[in-house]
């Protein structure tokens, strides 16, 4: 992986983690998904269109359908999400969810793309996958219990993070063939696939319409930052897939798994700090591999 690529991923690695940190705070709903969609769309609409609008006049319909099926993924995979917090802990969704979407990414390249991970990549993606897991949850992810309502929603928990980890998967795949082979702009990409997203939001929203804009004074600042953040975030991590191989870059960016770390061990289960520190060698170790 090119320096360049690392660093990008480094930076978006950073910022993830800052608009992580702000969606959980706000705890939003649906109202909030619309807020942000927004927020995005009319906030980088000049930058996206003043750089982009000969651009975007020319693309084929194969860019509008790669487009469309970007915003339908990231949409499923939000609410699949949302939908494994419910049924179960975070400390079960959230590394299952993460981990395997790197694994699932790196196999879609190697088999769709035609890429090449060799051998210290593969190393690499192991190192990166386990240390995801011994970060977001340790020893507590594999424990038995005897309470037939903990197993329960421990297996929801499982098929949801896996079906998460999916979707994740799809999205960066689509994403990286969109900028890797029909060459379009990472910046016009994000800022389109968030505008579609509004009208998917929209109903939602309109049968509670009466609640969105109290839902807005409160969580406006959390909002912001969102708007901000999470598109320069992903924009800087299409820019590193049209630098280096998406099976390169898929696992890299789950660096954002140790920044949240750092940053908010309340996000993460708390203890186990042993499988923390080592979790966060074979991260480190895992991007290592990943760039030679």
């Amino acid at each position: 992986m090119p320096a360049t690529a690392l660093a990008l991923v480094l930076c978006a690695a950073l910022l993830h983690a800052l608009w992580n940190l702000a969606a959980k705070k706000a705890g939003g709903n649906h109202h909030f998904v619309l807020a942000c969609a927004l927020a995005v769309s009319l906030l980088w609409a000049p930058l996206a269109l003043g750089l982009g609008w000969s651009e975007l006049r020319q693309w084929s319909s194969a860019a509008w359908i790669a487009v469309l099926a970007s915003a339908i993924m990231h949409l499923l995979y939000f609410n699949a999400l949302l939908a494994g917090y419910r049924a179960s802990d975070l400390s079960v969704v959230y590394p299952v969810a993460r981990g395997s979407a790197p694994a699932i990414s790196a196999l879609a390249a190697i088999l769709l793309l035609n890429e090449r991970p060799g051998w210290a990549g593969a190393i690499g993606l192991i190192a990166v996958v386990s240390g995801i897991v011994l970060i977001a949850a340790g020893p507590e992810l594999w424990r038995r219990s005897d309470d037939v309502q903990a197993r329960a929603r421990r297996r929801l928990g499982l098929a949801w993070g896996a079906l998460t980890g999916l979707l994740i998967a799809s999205y960066t795949v689509i994403d990286g063939y969109a900028v890797k082979i029909l060459l379009l702009s990472p910046l016009l990409l994000d800022w389109v696939s968030n505008v579609i997203r509004v009208p998917f939001a929209m109903p939602a929203v309109w049968r509670d319409r009466s609640g969105f804009l109290p839902a807005l004074r409160q969580q406006w600042p959390y909002v912001l930052v969102i708007a901000i953040f999470a598109p320069l975030g992903y924009i800087l991590v299409l820019y590193a897939m049209q630098l280096a191989p998406l099976s390169r870059v898929a696992p890299a960016r789950e660096l954002s798994m140790l920044v949240a770390a750092l940053l908010a061990g309340q996000l993460l289960k708390e203890g186990d700090r042993a499988s923390r520190l080592l979790g966060a060698a074979c991260l480190a170790c895992g991007v290592i591999a990943l760039t030679l």
